[in-house]
């Protein structure tokens, strides 16, 4: 992650966040989990996305933009 110490640390809380809510995904299929939790998981991870993008642009650190590599033509 890119942008700062603040947005690299929110970041990391997303991907964990984004973890969990893969957990939850079977429980939630199985039943054993009200599907409100797996809601609640992806919003969370939607909030730490954001609060990180304005962590950068408070500390005005630049943030690394990945870009898929555009395959080659086969010739």
């Amino acid at each position: 992650p890119s942008g700062g110490a603040s947005s690299s640390a929110l970041h990391v809380a997303r991907t964990v966040c984004r973890r969990a809510e893969r957990c939850v995904v079977p429980l939630v299929t199985a039943g054993e989990v009200d599907s409100g939790v797996q809601v609640y998981l992806n919003r969370l991870s939607d909030y730490f996305f954001v609060a990180a993008r304005v962590a950068s642009k408070f500390e005005n650190k630049p943030e690394v933009v990945y870009r898929k590599a555009r395959p080659s033509k086969a010739t």
